[in-house]
């Protein structure tokens, strides 16, 4: 299983805005309303979880975004 990055690869960005230059997909990002960063060749870099969730409709938070924590319940085995 290959694992997947943090954020979203080139071609994710592409098939999501529909531009493949860098600065066209920044404004795209913009106009819809997505969070993203610059890399210093000026490429937008955006997070996948944040993606998966802006893609399903439902609104990013700071609750949301984060993966949700679990621990190990060994209470019921025998």
């Amino acid at each position: 299983m290959e694992i997947q990055s943090e954020t979203l690869a080139e071609e994710e960005l592409a098939a999501i805005t529909g531009y493949q230059i860098p600065s066209r997909q920044a404004g795209w990002l913009s106009k819809n309303g997505w969070e993203y960063v610059l890399t210093g060749a000026r490429r937008p870099v955006v997070g996948r979880v944040y993606a998966r969730l802006k893609l399903a409709g439902v609104k990013p938070s700071a609750t949301n975004a984060v993966a949700e924590t679990w621990t190990l319940d060994l209470s019921k085995v025998s």
